[in-house]
This record gives C-alpha cells, sequence and structure tokens, in this order.
C-alpha cells in the first residue's frame, strides 16, 4: 500500500475556481468542498445594519480537501500556493495530514485503491 496524504486547503471563494482547475492540470481526480466560516490574522471587520455596529469576525472561506497517494505531495502545495495567492491578508492556510487507511464504501477496498479512479488501476 502506498501512502496517502490528506491535504486541506483553506482558502477565499473566490480562488476556488483557478484552485480547482489548477489540481484538475496536475491530475488531482477527487476533492471535497465546503463553505467554512473562519479567521485568522485578518480577525474580520465592522459593518453597520440597521443603524446598529456588528463586528463580523467569522468570514467566509472554502475548504478543499483532496487526499492523494499517485500525485506528489509537493506539487499539490504548489500548484495550491500559486492558485490562491494574492499577497493579502486572508489568502489562507494549507494543512497536510498523513493517512492512515481508507475505505471505498461501494466494493469495500481499503488502502490506496480505495481513493484510485478504478479505472487507472492495471
Amino acid at each position: 500500500m502506498r501512502k496517502m496524504t490528506k491535504i486541506d486547503i483553506i482558502t477565499r471563494p473566490a480562488k476556488l475556481e483557478e484552485l480547482k482547475e489548477a489540481m484538475n492540470v496536475i491530475g488531482v481526480t477527487g476533492m471535497t468542498v465546503t463553505q467554512v466560516y473562519g479567521c485568522g490574522l485578518q480577525k474580520g471587520h465592522t459593518e453597520v445594519y440597521r443603524g446598529k455596529e456588528y463586528t463580523i469576525n467569522l468570514l467566509p472561506k472554502v475548504k478543499v480537501e483532496i487526499v492523494v497517494c499517485e500525485v506528489p505531495v509537493e506539487k499539490v502545495l504548489e500548484a495550491a500556493k500559486k492558485a490562491c495567492h494574492t499577497g493579502q491578508i486572508g489568502d489562507g492556510k494549507i494543512f497536510v495530514y498523513p493517512i492512515e487507511n481508507a475505505i471505498r464504501i461501494r466494493t469495500g477496498e481499503e488502502g490506496d485503491i480505495a481513493i484510485m479512479d478504478p479505472s487507472d488501476i492495471k
């Protein structure tokens, strides 16, 4: 069984299409995308609603989760950094985790085969 790695990319919603295209170019075939809210260095901003001031400290972000075993992790990280970079606070974070196991529920396959495209398996 080959080593599997999970990569979480949290970035601006406006960068999602660019990130998806960058992953497609390097051969990443699967991902999970979630709309999330969070704050880091940005710490939010103040808005006025019906004359009352509110502090909005959770900003909308997207979280893209990718698990790879064939595509090199470094390739994914470089493509993600390039696609999500604006140079401004709020570009996001990337987290990398080792994956112990994966199971394809439909077939019961385990390990790296569970995350691979069945047409790629020889």
